[in-house]
């Protein structure tokens, strides 16, 4: 028998005796809860025969609390299940039977009593997929020490930030932020702005909802982006603190405090944060005049350096009281004071058909800015038994106000560098906004299994904008009522929503419904040139939600998902108010009183693979939406908001995370995205159709005693949206972390844009006879240097209720 006979013999014969083998097996699974229904990720599990009490084999629950024991012979056994927090817990005895797979009722643990401090071995993964969201933990990455809000919402997956601010979700702008599940108010810029001012040690986990469930505003066509900042109820005094200086062209500060204390019925808890970030942007602005052949009449060319100056000062204090073991007291106040002087040095230069220099203009753009919030919550939580009924109501109370000084300086030349004019343009621009909301949500559990919930909301804002401007030239100053403006806005929208949620063997079905009611008026004051003007809007709309998942094995190794929800984009408040505001002579932003409300419908199919790789496709269709559009009027360029017409956007992404090694652990994420605009912009038809890919690649090595480090890489091929189409970009980071003091500190150095490749860039289309194109030069290479360090014990208790204002502060500019 030669040695190919013996290989195939011996093949038969252990594949003959591996099935009988498995047919005398059986296997046992199964799931753990805690007492409030929750999942328990991690927590280990050791199967032991019942008369000898051996260890047979054991497991560690996955991010869905589920665990399976394969391959087991028939017999007695138990389980004894431990969790960092919790009772160890052991089973009744456990028969199992010969080719019948055995599947354990859902164990609930019970929190234990007091807690010595101990060290958690388990790292968390850097994304978890859930039925509704995917939750991203900022902590596992460690080029995301030291740095901002902003900075770890770039490197997060299927999250895009333009040059601008504006944030997207899987390739699809509308996105609305929240914080501890209360919206920032706040427009694209000023969120950019306050986000860049959020130290990422504050971050607990990052919540990303394509299709958020009902109870959440409808508020946001791509969806939400939900912040959960750190907040600890342990017992005693506990906290963390991370200090950060980072290095580029200029410097930058990234430091932050965490603090709890809990004694009794009472725990305090604060975060205070204190930065500077000073950086820079050198943009190129060209600009091209056509003629109807589609020659060149004229060519301006715009040369920028910008400087940013940022100061922020973020604090958090809260208290809860523990009234009883069913009602809990709270109360959070929170602001921030963040000025920010943005100075612009710009050379523009006018050159005719021949590209000959007709004149040049030199300017200098000083914007003083000052902005103050301060917030308090009011919130009340009661458990009407132990079923799980629970009722909770939150009041809120927020106030934005705003000091805003420009200061542009024009100085012209001719083509002989002979002095033609100069001129300055002031301008103050105080601003108040005033928002109030109340909210109760109910929760019931069913008899038969599911969930119950319903709630209401009712918000109230009203905001005043003034702008005073005036010119000053040969020594005589004027008021300039053509930019000067006095604007009231006042908005109120009323909500109810239902929800039910239910897990059935192997299906899990949520659905939702959310009626908004929306009651808006603008009043525009007018002045000597423009007569008083104003608008009244109001309307109702029904937004559904339903989430399907299905599991067709009993662990839930695969599973697959579908979900749609209709979604709405109202325009932030300053984008409906009319002012012009100049960045330089020729360059004029401007709001739009005429925006009218984006919906949008969003369908998504998933299928996950033991909770560590998710496959997605989304589509969604858009109406109305809302984006930046530019406009010529003579030598003018115009930006302002501004109703597109439709947009259809089909994506395609993959998100997973790997072990190649015991000690590399890679997390890739992949997307490609299709986008098609199609409006009629300032009488010209705009059909932006392109697909674009991106991929956001990170590997981490642990080198053994304390040290670790890390690799990422991020690259982005050109992109097509409304009027633009950037150009493609890539960028890479390393960090390396050595953990000190007994585990509790870390000292992590990180390196962010390696390269200096960040530079992005585009084609801005739909200008009538103009073309434009733009190119900017970013302080995108930072070294930063981190010092963090935790101190904690006591006992774990369950996380405190967040506040209830929802979809107003997405909408606020405080930039």
């Amino acid at each position: 028998m030669n040695y190919s006979k013996k290989n195939f013999f011996l093949f038969i014969f252990l594949f003959v005796f591996g099935q009988i083998y498995a047919q005398n097996t059986t296997n046992i699974s199964g799931n753990i809860i805690d007492e409030d229904k929750k999942l328990i990720p991690f927590a280990n599990v050791i199967l032991r025969q019942t008369k000898d009490n051996q260890l047979i084999k054991v497991a560690v629950t996955d991010t869905l609390g589920r665990f399976e024991f394969e391959n087991i012979n028939e017999g007695e056994y138990h389980l004894n299940i431990n969790y960092v927090g919790f009772k160890d817990f052991k089973s009744e005895n456990i028969t199992l039977i010969k080719q019948k797979n055995t599947i354990i009722p859902t164990i609930t643990l019970e929190l234990s009593g007091t807690l010595k401090e101990v060290t958690i071995v388990y790292k968390k993964p850097f994304a978890e997929q859930k039925i509704d969201r995917t939750i991203i933990n900022p902590d596992v990455l460690i080029t995301n020490a030291g740095i901002s809000a902003l900075e770890v919402l770039e490197k997060s997956p299927g999250v895009q930030v333009s040059l601008e601010g504006n944030i997207s979700l899987k390739g699809k702008s509308g996105v609305v932020v929240f914080i501890d599940d209360k919206p920032t108010y706040m427009s694209a810029d000023a969120l950019a702005s306050y986000l860049k001012s959020l130290p990422s040690s504050t971050i607990e986990t990052i919540e990303l909802m394509p299709n958020p469930p009902a109870k959440y505003d409808a508020a946001g066509n791509a969806g939400i982006i939900n912040i959960r900042l750190k907040k600890n109820t342990l017992k005693g005094f506990n906290g963390s603190i991370s200090l950060a200086f980072g290095q580029g062209f200029y410097s930058r500060t990234n430091n932050s405090i965490n603090l709890n204390y809990r004694i009794n019925k009472f725990n305090f808890f604060s975060n205070i944060s204190m930065n500077m970030n000073n950086d820079y942007q050198d943009l190129l602005i060209e600009r091209k005049y056509l003629k109807n052949d589609g020659s060149v009449n004229a060519t301006f060319r715009q040369n920028s350096f910008i400087k940013n100056e940022r100061y922020s000062n973020n604090i958090r204090l809260g208290a809860d009281y523990y009234l009883s073991d069913k009602t809990t007291l709270g109360v959070v106040f929170s602001g921030f004071y963040n000025p920010t002087t943005a100075t612009n040095t710009n050379k523009s230069t006018l050159f005719n058909q021949f590209q000959q220099s007709d004149s040049t203009i030199n300017a200098v753009n000083i914007n003083n800015r000052k902005w103050w919030n301060g917030s308090v919550n009011f919130n009340y939580s009661y458990k009407i038994d132990k079923k799980g009924k629970e009722i909770s109501a939150n009041i809120d109370y927020i106030n934005y106000t705003a000091d805003i000084n420009q200061n542009l300086e024009n100085s012209v030349f001719l083509s002989d560098n002979t002095l033609k004019t100069q001129d300055i343009l002031r301008g103050v621009l105080p601003a108040d906004i005033d928002i109030y909301t109340f909210k109760v949500d109910y929760a019931q559990p069913l008899k038969k299994g599911g969930t119950f919930e319903a709630g209401f909301k009712s918000g109230l804002v009203k905001t005043k904008n003034v702008a005073q401007f005036t010119n000053e030239k040969n020594n005589l100053t004027t008021v300039n009522n053509d930019l000067s403006n006095l604007f009231d806005y006042n908005e109120n929208i009323n909500a109810a929503y239902l929800n039910f949620s239910k897990d059935f063997k192997k299906i899990s079905v949520q659905a939702g419904l959310r009626m908004e009611n929306t009651n808006l008026e603008g009043l525009q004051f007018g002045n000597p040139i423009k007569r008083d003007s104003s608008f009244k809007r109001n309307y109702t709309n029904l937004f559904p939600t339903f989430y399907l998942n299905y599991r067709p094995d009993s662990l839930g190794k695969n599973v697959f998902g579908f979900s749609y929800g209709r979604r709405i984009n109202r325009p932030n408040y300053q984008s409906l108010n009319p002012f012009s505001y100049p960045l330089d002579r020729f360059t004029i932003y401007a709001g739009n009183p005429f925006l009218l409300p984006t919906f949008s419908h969003n369908f998504e199919l998933t299928h996950t693979y033991k909770s560590k790789i998710t496959t997605a496709l989304t589509y969604s269709y858009t109406q109305n939406i809302i984006t930046e559009t530019i406009e010529f009027e003579g030598t003018l360029f115009y930006s302002r908001p501004g109703n597109i017409g439709t947009q259809k956007n089909l994506t395609l992404a993959i998100n997973g995370g790997f072990n190649p090694l015991s000690w590399w652990t890679m997390q890739l994420y992949a997307q490609v995205t299709y986008n098609q605009s199609l409006s009629l912009i300032y009488g010209e038809n705009l059909n932006n159709t392109g697909t674009f890919y991106s991929t956001n690649f990170v590997n981490q090595f642990q080198l053994g005693k304390g040290w670790s480090s890390e690799i990422n890489f991020n690259y982005q091929s050109a992109a097509y949206s409304a009027q633009f189409v950037t150009i493609p970009f890539w960028r890479a980071g390393v960090g390396i972390q050595k953990k000190i003091m007994k585990d509790k500190g870390a000292l992590k150095l990180n390196v962010s844009d390696v390269f200096f490749t960040f530079q992005p860039g585009g084609d801005i289309l739909g200008l009538g006879n103009a073309a434009a194109r733009f190119y900017s030069v970013l302080d995108s290479r930072v070294f930063t240097l981190n010092f963090s360090y935790r101190f904690s014990k006591g006992s774990n208790l369950k996380l405190r209720k967040s506040g209830g204002a929802d979809d107003e502060k997405n909408r606020i500019q405080t930039k």
